[in-house]
């Protein structure tokens, strides 16, 4: 495992977007979560990147734990199939749908009109420029050791007023494993001496999801899952094209770089999501209603 701290220049606190005692903190007060709609018993926002990341920022400008992740298919699936999953991602402050399939069933059986995906890779860089510009640090938790420098690289040359508070490699564990809690514990200490305002999450899913609800109220920044998106931004995996991505085919493309490895994971989550879906549109009386009351909450 390996951690790299920025280097201190203020006293503590000093460079920290906290509130005076008089006012509200910097980047304004704290943010309103947009609301959330249930897709197989998993509870979505219907959100957008402009709204996603106005909500991260401030709550990392005002200190509030929080998590965000993003979701498309495989997530939405496990996290369906799998109790402890889904009572951790229903606590979470938001979900996006990270995939087209996600966008299309809470179009589909909620009417939300969504008209793009709220995709993780693209939402990291709308964070991190709202958080440049805002003066909010971020702290980068996952990918190897060359991973997680060149993505700190990459972000800095992108986004040169980013300040990036700290980041670490954490030890690799196989599905399965658990973490101990001193190891949990060292990491959540690392992450409030750095006084980074959000941190980022690169374990991929479920491993970050269950990393960010059991840490969640011992870290005053908001904790955003973004799977992937470390080894697309430091260059190390490459990304569907644009007209994949929008077709909801991005899965394809992975596959077709990745086969024996995911394979079996497509083949059973995406019958497995065609199947719900299917079976949440013939209720056509509990669409109507969901339609209803999404129009009644706008």
């Amino acid at each position: 495992m390996t951690a790299v701290l920025a280097p201190a220049v203020a006293p503590a606190g000093a460079d920290r977007p906290d509130a005076p005692a008089d006012g509200p903190p910097p980047g304004g007060p704290p943010p309103d979560w947009p609301p959330k709609l249930p897709v197989f018993g998993i509870e979505i926002s219907p959100t957008t990147y402009a709204e996603a990341a106005d909500c991260v920022v401030r709550a990392g400008a005002a200190g509030r734990p929080a998590v965000v992740s993003a979701f498309a298919v495989h997530a939405l699936i496990t996290a369906a199939e799998t109790p402890a999953l889904r009572a951790a991602a229903n606590r979470f402050e938001m979900i996006t749908p990270d995939g087209q399939p996600v966008r299309w069933a809470l179009n589909l059986l909620h009417g939300a009109a969504l008209r793009e995906r709220v995709y993780g890779p693209t939402l990291m860089l709308e964070i991190c420029r709202l958080a440049a510009e805002r003066g909010v640090s971020i702290y980068l938790y996952g990918g190897t050791e060359a991973v997680s420098e060149r993505l700190a690289e990459r972000l800095a040359e992108r986004f040169p007023a980013l300040k990036i508070a700290g980041r670490e490699s954490p030890p690799f564990l196989a599905l399965g494993d658990a973490r101990t809690e001193a190891e949990d514990a060292a990491a959540v200490e690392r992450i409030r001496v750095s006084e980074a305002g959000i941190v980022f999450v690169g374990l991929g899913c479920p491993k970050q999801d269950f990393f960010a609800d059991r840490v969640r109220d011992r870290i005053d920044a908001p904790l955003v899952c973004v799977g992937a998106a470390f080894d697309f931004h430091a260059g190390v995996k490459g990304t569907a094209p644009r007209w994949m991505q929008d077709r909801g085919l991005e899965w394809l493309y992975r596959l077709s770089s990745e086969p024996r490895r995911l394979w079996r994971r497509y083949l059973a989550t995406n019958t497995n999501y065609l199947a719900r879906l299917a079976a949440s549109a013939a209720n056509f009386p509990r669409v109507l209603r969901q339609r209803r009351e999404w129009r009644a909450r706008r």
